[in-house]
């Protein structure tokens, strides 16, 4: 189904899995996406190959297998730089005959190789995917992207694409939710209309933290910092702060009326245990499910 027309009936309940790597295989990928299918999710986002690092074929065929079993939709993840539009043409039609109707265009990072061929940006790619025939989704950054001089340039990025023919975004993942209000309400005063769903991860480790806030750009709230002291070097306390903290944010988004939250479920069922449970307990995920 496509993610634009469930998005227009109710706030939806999503997650994020990556395809395999290190000595995970692509059935234990799966195997992962079929105990999350069991929290019921409009969708299931499958990143762009391991680590990001090239190759779609393990997207395209865990796509495959997620949309075969009928219990619900994917959403295939497709970066353009370094890619040539004959490449973007052999992913989309992997998709499509396999029935996946879902595609989040993303520019991807620079990395040694990986130069402009035929698309320099993600509103390049979202552009040449109209047409397609498939519904295309797009990345947003609340506290801006890391490379834009300002966040307020980042949004005159965003209005670009959505004039190119984005169907909904998702965002990159953010802590603060105030953060993420501010950035809704100057996207209304842009006239971006677009579905905004909002995108979280659990933190499980300070040294994760770290990671993510160097890699996105995302701030660390001293709240947060706070919870990590309190669960000091114990594995299992970090994980457990970070996996409530998460759960928090998305009772109060849910509250304040967002499109839809997605989970960065990490390839871990736990976390989407306790999203789902924490959400149901609230009426967030309702009846109509």
């Amino acid at each position: 189904m496509r993610i634009s027309d469930i998005l227009s009936t109710k706030q939806t309940f999503s997650f994020e899995i990556f395809p395999p790597k290190g000595e995970m295989s692509q059935a234990q990928a799966m195997g992962v996406a079929e105990q999350l299918m069991d929290f019921d999710p409009d969708w299931i986002s499958v990143t762009f190959s391991a680590g990001g690092t090239g190759g779609t074929e393990s997207t395209a065929d865990i796509a495959r297998s997620i949309e075969a079993t009928g219990r619900t939709s994917a959403l295939a993840h497709l970066t353009c730089l370094g890619s040539s539009e004959s490449d973007v043409d052999y992913f989309v039609a992997r998709l499509r005959s396999a029935g996946v109707e879902n595609v989040l265009a993303l520019r991807g990072d620079h990395a040694p190789g990986r130069e402009v061929v035929d698309f320099a940006h993600a509103s390049d790619l979202v552009a040449y995917l109209q047409g397609s025939g498939m519904c295309v989704g797009a990345a947003c950054y609340p506290e801006g992207h890391v490379e834009c001089e300002s966040l307020e340039r980042d949004i005159e990025n965003l209005k670009v694409k959505q004039d190119s023919g984005v169907d909904f975004l998702v965002t990159q993942l953010f802590f603060e939710n105030e953060d993420f209000y501010r950035f809704r309400e100057r996207c209304t005063r842009a006239r971006i209309k677009v579905p905004i769903v909002c995108g979280i991860m659990p933190f499980t480790s300070v040294s994760q933290i770290q990671r993510m806030a160097f890699s996105c750009g995302a701030s660390i709230p001293s709240k947060v910092v706070r919870r990590l002291v309190r669960a000091g070097d114990d594995a299992a306390s970090q994980r457990a702060a970070g996996i409530e903290y998460a759960c928090e944010q998305m009772l109060d988004l849910a509250a304040n009326g967002v499109d839809g939250i997605h989970v960065y479920s990490m390839n871990r069922p736990d976390v989407g245990r306790a999203a789902h449970d924490r959400l149901l307990e609230a009426g967030y995920l309702g009846a109509t499910r």
